[in-house]
């Protein structure tokens, strides 16, 4: 049987990656915020929704994608499309399901927020990269995934 801690070069990476992701969102989070009224989540929910057929995705799609709870995404989207960003809108097919519209507003908010965003994520995480680091964390980050998700499959 495996030891089960992690060894020291273990111990200081897990630490390095929790920090830094700490880190890294908090300060996504507070520009994106300052600059487009935008919460993180908020964001995380308007890519979700122009990522691959614009403009509607099914709640419980888009829960998945998200990795959010029902409760937590329902709360969440009750709140943006309270402020114009989103809206409910029921299918038809099944009583029980729901789809969720990117609004104009919501599109509009998208737009203005990601040039700064993409700005942001450049300059504080890939400028101090070389490209073979860059190409190294992706490769790191499908394997996790592939642990994570065996049944999905990661990367291009």
């Amino acid at each position: 049987m495996t030891e089960p801690w992690l060894d020291d070069e273990q111990q200081q990476t897990w630490r390095a990656w929790l920090d830094v992701n700490a880190q890294l969102f908090a300060r996504i989070s507070r520009e994106l915020q300052a600059k487009s009224g935008l919460s993180l989540q908020d964001y995380d929910v308007l890519v979700a929704l122009t990522d691959d057929q614009p403009g509607s995705v099914r709640m419980r799609d888009l829960g998945v994608k998200l990795q959010w709870e029902k409760s937590r995404l329902s709360k969440h989207l009750t709140r943006m499309a309270a402020r114009g960003l989103v809206a409910r809108v029921e299918c038809h097919d099944d009583r029980r399901g729901a789809f969720v519209e990117l609004t104009d507003e919501g599109l509009a908010a998208i737009r203005d927020a990601a040039p700064d965003h993409a700005a942001l994520v450049k300059d504080v995480f890939f400028d101090g990269l070389s490209r073979e680091q860059v190409r190294d964390l992706d490769k790191i980050c499908a394997t996790v995934l592939e642990r994570l998700n065996p049944d999905d499959v990661c990367g291009p």
